[in-house]
């Protein structure tokens, strides 16, 4: 089994150097991860700058870019094979709910997934690294179990996985869900350069909106690691003829005399 490990934290994060140990424990294990930290950069693609890759003492590579950017690298000529898994993580904190918008971390795995690759995004739920070795045990543990269910090598798939900040024996069940969703980001903060210009700054993440039962959030907050397939197409399939017919009420309006 070959696996390609990326993140969004940086090539040098804690969290994926504990993924790293424990998954060259099963696997053929090669490392490909941003420079800096590169939280929120979702999907982004670095287009307009040249990229370049390093390798650091340990033997992971890093480059001067994206999370998508490091996959993308990887998978288009970096590695010279295709590997049977992408994983991204161990992230510093949840990506449950609209997060998954934003996240590097699931922006990685998603480069995964559109070049065909089967990709996981696992991520632990409170910061600071408290329990790690046990959330990289569980990750390893969860890839082990899809690797003899044969889900490996397969048509591509995309899981993002949250984890509990517990030790392992407090870890509940593997918990399939659905997301939940957050209110509104906490207002922007402003503050005044030192040469007097207003500077701003991304507030936090909402708090938890919907948490209810069957929800990544509720999982979590009961001890559970929770699952979530996710899938790229956008479409919103539920309207797709009330906007058919919309269309076609637009396209029979009579133009104004002014447009004509």
């Amino acid at each position: 089994m070959k696996i390609l490990i990326s993140n969004d934290d940086g090539y040098q994060a804690p969290g994926i150097v504990a993924l790293y140990n424990a998954l060259k424990t099963i696997a053929d294990v090669e490392v490909v991860a941003p420079e800096h930290n590169n939280s929120a950069k979702s999907n982004a693609l670095t287009l307009h700058s040249p990229l370049y890759v390093r390798e650091a003492p340990n033997g992971f590579r890093y480059v001067n870019g994206t999370p998508a950017d490091c996959v993308h690298i990887a998978l288009t000529g970096l590695l010279g094979y295709k590997p049977d898994l992408v994983v991204s993580g161990i992230n510093n904190g949840a990506n449950m709910g609209d997060d998954t918008v934003y996240s590097g971390t699931v922006g990685a795995a998603m480069e995964g997934y559109l070049f065909g690759v089967p990709s996981i995004a696992f991520s632990q739920v409170e910061r600071d690294w408290v329990e790690l070795d046990a959330a990289a045990g569980k990750a390893r543990d969860m890839v082990a179990q899809l690797a003899q269910q044969k889900l490996l090598g397969t048509k591509p798939w995309l899981l993002n996985v949250n984890i509990p900040n517990l030790p392992a024996q407090q870890l509940g069940a593997v918990k399939v869900c659905r997301l939940g969703r957050r209110h509104s980001a906490e207002p922007v903060i402003t503050q005044v350069s030192p040469r007097g210009e207003t500077m701003y700054w991304i507030g936090s993440a909402g708090a938890a909106l919907d948490e209810s039962e069957g929800t990544d959030f509720h999982a979590t907050a009961h001890g559970h690691v929770a699952m979530t397939p996710l899938k790229v197409d956008l479409t919103d399939h539920d309207h797709l003829v009330y906007w058919a017919q919309t269309a076609a009420r637009l396209e029979a309006v009579e133009p104004r005399k002014e447009d004509a």
